[in-house]
């Protein structure tokens, strides 16, 4: 694959700042990067601006918004206005889709949860077109549905796009969350043109937390070529994140990490 659709999320290597992410970046050649909202908060939206800006590089996402769900509908219009901040800074960056993490039950009935999560999202819908930012629905693995999100499916969030009915609420397509579905590949021809993202990593049976075991691409499992060519069929043009969450990984030499996943990903057929 080429490298001029590829983008860094900034978790895979997460122990760096943005400033070293971004310059890991430059000297690759990889022209684009996710960021992460805990990253702009370590040096403030306006200088987390001028590093990706100086530095050349467009950002394909910013990571993350969401967690609707709650019993308390003073904490789901907290987590309403959370978003909405989240919104601004996507736009200040020229991101063109917020990651929206969609959040667990929080010990409701998980049909009351995932409508929040619509209500939610709706909530938003008009906010984030005027902002040029499209709110990506991320469904998670379903193994983290207790803790993470309610949404486990790309059907799921296809569903919700559909029943939204905003052309600024998509998917966020990330392979390590969806390859399990024998029904994946029809659900990237369904989205089409709702495909605001297409994260890439692999799949081994995780050893600790399911969130940050992510396996290196071409280490798993996961037919990843398979995954590209349905988004691509789909019409996806935009990039592909590289988003390998490993506590291995952040524990040891990550530029040796990151060289061998840009190596990877260009062997993807």
């Amino acid at each position: 694959m080429e490298r001029a659709r590829l983008s860094l999320n900034q978790y895979t290597v997460k122990p760096w700042p943005l400033a070293h992410a971004v310059d890991a970046c430059a000297r690759r050649g990889i022209p684009s990067i996710s960021v992460w909202r805990d990253k702009i908060a370590e040096v403030g939206l306006a200088r987390a601006v001028s590093i990706v800006r100086d530095a050349g590089l467009r950002v394909s996402s910013v990571c993350r918004g969401g967690f609707f769900p709650s019993p308390s509908a003073h904490e789901r219009a907290k987590r309403i206005d959370h978003t909405r901040r989240a919104v601004d800074e996507a736009a200040a960056l020229g991101a063109p889709v917020l990651v929206l993490v969609c959040g667990p039950a929080e010990g409701q009935r998980l049909a009351d949860a995932r409508a929040q999560v619509i209500d939610g999202i709706a909530s938003l819908a008009q906010y984030a077109a005027s902002a040029n930012v499209r709110l990506g629905i991320e469904p998670l693995h379903p193994m983290m549905i207790a803790e993470r999100s309610v949404v486990a499916s790309l059907r799921e969030a296809n569903d919700m796009v559909e029943r939204i009915g905003s052309p600024a609420v998509a998917v966020v397509a990330d392979a390590y969350h969806i390859f399990w579905d024998a029904h994946v590949e029809e659900e990237l021809a369904r989205a089409g043109d709702a495909i605001a993202g297409v994260h890439l990593s692999d799949w081994t049976t995780p050893r600790g937390d399911v969130t940050a075991d992510r396996a290196m691409i071409g280490d798993g499992c996961i037919e990843l070529s398979a995954i590209v060519a349905a988004a691509e069929a789909a019409g996806w043009r935009g990039d592909y994140e590289i988003e390998i969450l490993s506590e291995t990984a952040w524990r040891g030499d990550l530029d040796a990490w990151l060289d061998l996943a840009v190596a990877r990903y260009e062997a993807i057929a």
